[in-house]
């Protein structure tokens, strides 16, 4: 029940209760003592389950995640501007995953700010780049309603995090204000301008004409739509190298990615005189490079959005495909599933290996970077599942990112590939999935090396010298993962050969609870 002084509530309680009123029912948590009231309001409020991490990257990461998953705001609480920034990492890659995170921010009491105590820091500052929406609460009486603002702000497309800023008289002072309800923003519908204009280019030149996928167009209702339309005009589907949330596996449309490097990039997109974008952001470079340009689309393509940022990309698909009276939705023809790989264990048998051995209905977090590459294309004819990759180029995201899966759906089994590098940047991620007893298998490639780091020298015709191996390599000494998983609570395993990994598969993905599994390359 919540505490009650004469009929009255918490500031700190009026936050809580109000993303509980819409739906959140996890908050990711590592909070101090200017949070110590947001404490107490969730001990008041049962409907949502505080889940701690021992990091703040990794309360975002899996805030993030959890958004992806749910449909719903993830929710991480913070402290002060410090744990903010230690936060900021993941609230980038969530920026670009446009993800509704909500984050909440204690602060000092505003009497005290002017005091400069240690902790004292502008989180407005940090927070807004961000953010899509930056608020501080004044009084108790209003607190309710930030919330549900930043509920708004975060939900209403194209979405993305925001930021609730909750000073120590805000949180502790009462209220006898009535609890806000949010609402959640409806999308706008798609124009018929746009929709006349994307089947214009398409019945004047589909086989020189491309569709990018984003948000919803990557999701089932999307990708049935959208192949419809390419069944209908021969038009070529194609996804970003990055995205955030896909429906992939048996009787969908397999989009190919845009590569990550920007030569194979360009020569996927040169053939297309059009470029529609449904949902998703013009393809461009990942840096710039001497002598090169930011865009991936071929010289003088006309590219355009099917929809405004604020619709929805399904329902604008799906316009198009009904304007191009394009043929019924279909179960597509399965793509082959790889056999278990056999012998040596390198970056392809480990993709091979991961997209064999996953069950239907399995959410596979992927940031296995460059020994992952190969998994995208194997696992295209898998059981139906869903897929999340690393959409900031913000190492670390995977483990946190799959945290907060499990925690959306805690009766699936999560399927993290992870590089042996980025793990080490929120390894702590692992002991929240122990305490949460989380069914998340995490197979780390492990190839010793921050190997992108050493083909991005080579594309630069950089030879390295002595400092740029040491810079580049995880060795000296190398890192004993399965030690690291044990220190946390986690069952670890080793496997240095493709039999040894689909062993280690097997037994995890039958096993409650979670495991990590050390795949050693050659």
């Amino acid at each position: 029940m919540p505490m009650e002084t004469n009929g009255k509530i918490t500031g700190a309680e009026a936050v809580i209760r109000t993303a509980a009123a819409a739906g959140i029912d996890v908050c990711f948590a590592n909070p101090g003592t200017t949070e110590l009231y947001l404490v107490e309001a969730l001990d008041r409020c049962p409907e949502i389950r505080s889940v701690l991490a021992v990091f703040e990257g990794v309360c975002t990461g899996a805030a993030d995640g959890y958004a992806r998953i749910s449909g719903k705001p993830g929710l991480a609480l913070l402290h002060l501007g410090p744990g903010f920034a230690n936060g900021i990492a993941n609230l980038h890659n969530a920026r670009k995953a446009k993800s509704p995170v909500i984050s909440l921010v204690g602060d000092h009491a505003s009497w005290h700010i002017a005091a400069n105590a240690p902790l004292t820091s502008d989180i407005n500052t940090l927070a807004r780049p961000m953010s899509v929406w930056v608020h501080t609460s004044t009084a108790a009486d209003t607190a309710s309603a930030d919330m549900t603002e930043a509920i708004a702000q975060a939900t209403r497309l194209p979405g993305g995090p925001a930021t609730l800023i909750l000073p120590g008289e805000v949180q502790w002072d009462t209220t006898g204000q009535a609890i806000t309800r949010p609402i959640f923003p409806l999308p706008a519908a798609p124009e018929a301008g746009e929709i006349e204009r994307a089947a214009r280019a398409l019945h004047a030149n589909s086989a020189s004409t491309a569709i990018v996928l984003g948000g919803s167009g990557l999701r089932t209702r999307g990708l049935r739509a959208v192949e419809r339309i390419a069944r209908a005009t021969g038009c070529r589907v194609l996804a970003p190298t990055f995205p955030a949330v896909q429906d992939r596996g048996a009787g969908l449309i397999a989009p190919d990615k845009i590569p990550y490097a920007p030569e194979p990039a360009r020569q996927v997109l040169a053939p297309y005189s059009t470029v529609i974008l449904a949902g998703a952001s013009e393809p461009v470079a990942f840096f710039g490079y001497p002598n090169s340009r930011s865009g991936l689309c071929a010289e003088g393509a006309e590219i355009f959005h099917l929809c405004r940022a604020t619709a929805d990309p399904a329902s604008a698909l799906a316009a198009l495909a009904d304007a191009l009276s394009a043929p019924a939705e279909r179960d597509v023809p399965g793509a082959p599933r790889p056999e278990p790989p056999r012998g040596a264990l390198n970056p392809l048998a480990m993709c091979q290996a991961v997209a064999a051995a996953q069950h239907e209905d399995t959410i596979v977090m992927d940031e296995g970077a460059t020994s992952g590459f190969a998994y995208y294309g194997a696992s295209a004819g898998a059981p139906r599942f869903t897929y999340m990759a690393l959409t900031g180029g913000s190492i670390g995201q995977g483990l946190p990112c799959a945290v907060g899966a499990a925690a959306a759906e805690p009766g699936k089994r999560v399927l993290n590939l992870e590089g042996d590098g980025s793990s080490l940047y929120t390894i702590q991620a692992l002991w929240t999935a122990a305490r949460e007893k989380q069914n998340l298998t995490t197979v780390i490639c492990k190839n010793r090396a921050y190997s992108i780091l050493r083909w991005e020298l080579e594309r630069a015709h950089i030879t390295p010298g002595a400092a740029s191996l040491a810079m580049t390599g995880l060795d000296r000494p190398f890192f004993d993962f399965v030690k690291l998983a044990e220190g946390f609570g986690v069952e670890g395993r080793a496997a240095h050969t493709a039999e040894e990994l689909n062993e280690a598969l097997h037994a995890s993905l039958r096993t409650p609870g979670p495991m990590l599994i050390e795949a050693n390359l050659e």
